[in-house]
């Protein structure tokens, strides 16, 4: 994932919460664990310049919405999950540009893996 030039960048990573996304039944009823790893590019000069928390996007706040977006209203695919997300961090006004990885790591997969995960990227229209 690359920032847009011109842009700093603020990462949060391994974000978890219990969720009921899937396609399957058991998913649905069940939930499993999902994490999300957030990077956002903005300009951070306001902010470091006037320390100012104001000026730049409170992280603390930001991943309690993430978290509550993975808890709340299930979708079939995590891509949906990974759209839900960008939209929260795009809603925070410095923020020009996101990167939204969602990991599910016990996703029902016959074969032995370590990891699933969809990673998107959204900015500013």
């Amino acid at each position: 994932m690359t920032c847009p030039q011109g842009l700093d960048r603020i990462s949060v990573s391994g974000i978890s919460a219990h969720g009921q996304h899937g396609v399957l039944e058991h998913e649905r009823r069940v939930g499993q664990r999902f994490v999300v790893d957030l990077a956002l590019g903005l300009d951070t000069g306001p902010a470091a310049a006037a320390d100012d928390l104001s000026r730049t996007v409170d992280y603390g706040s930001l991943t309690l919405e993430v978290h509550d977006a993975i808890a709340s209203e299930p979708v079939d695919l995590i891509e949906t999950l990974a759209q839900r997300i960008a939209d929260l961090a795009l809603a925070h006004e410095p923020v020009q540009w996101v990167a939204v990885t969602v990991h599910k790591p016990a996703a029902p997969i016959a074969v032995a893996f370590d990891d699933v995960a969809v990673t998107i990227e959204r900015s500013r229209s």
